[in-house]
């Protein structure tokens, strides 16, 4: 998990407490650079986020972008990529990163006032940004001001109704109710894909160091002793994990009052919240 923004002042200008500190990658940057890597390696949300959120020749707006690890994948396909991130040290990370990719701007900003003019982008992807659902209404109309008329807005969270992640996840935080996360996008016209995917870990002590930075000492304790289990340590280690990816597209056109628009990324008529 990175950030989450909590609901906006009454300027557009965001103050330090609206954004809520990550965890992991504002303290544990090497590590979740291990972690990144080793994520999806199999692409099952990059083939999904292909099918539902196409950005080739397009421009794409990567909210909450960390150390702008996915811009150079975005790169390879679109017109301009924009990386927005709210914590400094990040940016500067990112900045280095794509420092020789013409087409990659990264701006210090936060979710609910995002630094991008009205409708100029057709594609705002947010990974690991949005967890918890009810709060992020800034954040989601920001987006959709942002958005061309007919872009779409993908956001990629974990599935923390499915073990053995969303397990440990629920385990350090048993107030999260990810069915109620989940009727939140849907009432605010997301669509949802699940996507089974799979870390892979060069060895046991790189999986080590992302879950002890991913949970309690405890909790990870528990995450390691499983995985382990369940691996053998003298070679690499491999890792199920759940994702949700939540896709709404802006109309293009008239919108009809009380339309539904559950059906995500198809649908020209969503609810906004």
């Amino acid at each position: 998990m990175r950030w989450f923004t909590r609901p906006a002042p009454s300027s557009r200008l965001s103050r330090k407490a609206d954004v809520l500190p990550s965890p992991n990658i504002w303290y544990y940057p090497k590590a979740y650079e291990i972690e990144n890597r080793a994520q999806d390696v199999d692409g099952e949300i990059w083939q999904v986020l292909a099918e539902s959120a196409g950005w080739r020749g397009k421009d794409v707006l990567d909210v909450g972008c960390g150390d702008g690890f996915h811009l150079p994948r975005f790169a390879e396909q679109a017109k301009s990529v924009l990386g927005v991130e709210p914590h400094q040290p990040l940016v500067e990370r990112a900045l280095l990163r794509v420092e020789d990719l013409a087409s990659v701007t990264v701006l210090r900003g936060c979710a609910q006032a995002l630094p991008v003019a009205d409708a100029s982008v057709d594609v705002v992807h947010a990974r690991t940004a949005y967890f918890f659902g009810p709060g992020c209404e800034p954040g989601l109309l920001e987006a959709e001001r942002v958005l061309r008329p007919g872009g779409v807005f993908a956001i990629v969270d974990l599935d923390v109704s499915r073990g053995p992640y969303g397990d440990w996840m629920r385990a350090d935080l048993p107030d999260y109710d990810p069915v109620a996360v989940e009727r939140f996008f849907e009432g605010a016209g997301f669509g949802c894909r699940r996507v089974e995917t799979r870390w892979r870990f060069d060895d046991a002590e790189d999986m080590k160091a992302v879950l002890k930075i991913e949970f309690s000492a405890a909790v990870a304790e528990r995450a390691i002793a499983e995985v382990l289990r369940a691996n053998d340590s003298r070679g690499p280690v491999t890792l199920p994990v759940s994702y949700r990816v939540h896709v709404r597209r802006k109309p293009t056109g008239l919108v009809i009052p009380l339309h539904s628009a559950s059906d995500s990324s198809s649908s020209d008529a969503p609810r906004i919240p």
